[in-house]
């Protein structure tokens, strides 16, 4: 068997997933048909890459040595076929994003840098899945949040910038509940309430039952789209995390949490050496969508936290 740019996928999304079932999930194939994929890998180089344990599995000196080789050429390949699709279609900009406020001022500063460019967008709520589709050429860029307490797996051979270290999450309420006549918010104000949170979105549930389970809290918790989660939070059904940068609403408050205790990491995720300009424009439409909402304003004058600058 001759080695393939898949099986060196495979091979670093074993390594990362630091285990089979795991890898195999992300690479949407059957664990059986994976790991039937490693032993013949394993066969064709003649010797043991993964340790098998109980709890996963671990490369081997010799699979190190392999992976080391391996995540390199995958990067070269993702640039190779990002640089001809370029070239064969025209200059053309595919942007991944999960739901962000800053997503409107983004475009629109990149229309005005690339006006010759197409600009199309896909928004998910897995960040996964988005970095998934930039390292396989299927996005140029994906703009990601990160859980805090709950890393994403970034594949091999995309380059990473920090946009927000970390971002506080807010609390959306109904405009009737007794905490919105406060400024600053305790996780305690909603010992009483159920919360509601969207599974698919990466790490957010697990995220906010950490946070809450060390309040000592243990709370209803509905799994709901964000659409559904809005009309629960107005009837005061329930309440939610949310971004600082949300909108405000006649019918809904949104407060900030004493001592932040829930936070994501903003991301921007590329192929080598592509499209660099966009960065600084995420920037600033970010500073633009954080200056705007009053709660968030309020908040990082008094905490003195830095806003992204594009240098």
């Amino acid at each position: 068997m001759e080695l393939e740019v898949r099986h060196l996928r495979a091979l670093c999304a074993i390594a990362d997933a630091g285990s089979l079932h795991k890898a195999a999930r992300q690479l949407g194939v059957s664990q059986p048909s994976l790991t039937t994929q490693l032993q013949r890998i394993e066969r064709a180089l003649d010797g043991e890459l993964f340790l098998r344990e109980r709890t996963g599995c671990r490369p081997t000196p010799f699979g190190r040595e392999v992976l080391g080789r391996a995540r390199p050429l995958l990067a070269e390949m993702a640039a190779l076929v990002a640089e001809a699709r370029a070239r064969s279609q025209g200059r053309r900009l595919r942007i991944g994003s999960t739901a962000s406020r800053a997503l409107p001022g983004w475009l629109r500063r990149l229309h005005h840098r690339l006006p010759d460019t197409e600009t199309t967008l896909v928004v998910d709520v897995s960040a996964n899945a988005l970095l998934r589709m930039t390292a396989a050429g299927q996005l140029d860029v994906a703009f990601v949040h990160e859980v805090e307490g709950s890393p994403l797996t970034v594949p091999a051979g995309l380059q990473v910038r920090v946009l927000m270290e970390r971002e506080p999450q807010f609390v959306s309420m109904s405009r009737s509940h007794p905490a919105a006549r406060r400024p600053v918010v305790d996780l305690h104000d909603f010992a009483g309430d159920r919360w509601t949170v969207d599974p698919s979105v990466d790490g957010e549930w697990d995220g906010l039952r950490r946070v809450l389970a060390g309040a000592g809290l243990d709370p209803p918790v509905l799994h709901t789209d964000y659409h559904t989660a809005a009309s629960l939070i107005v009837s005061g059904e329930a309440v939610a995390p949310c971004q600082p940068t949300s909108l405000p609403r006649e019918d809904m408050a949104i407060r900030p949490l004493r001592g932040d205790p829930l936070a994501v990491r903003l991301l921007l995720a590329t192929l080598p050496g592509a499209h660099a300009e966009v960065y600084a424009d995420l920037c600033a439409a970010y500073r633009e969508a954080a200056l705007r909402t009053a709660p968030y304003r309020a908040w990082l004058r008094r905490t003195g936290n830095p806003l992204p600058a594009a240098a």
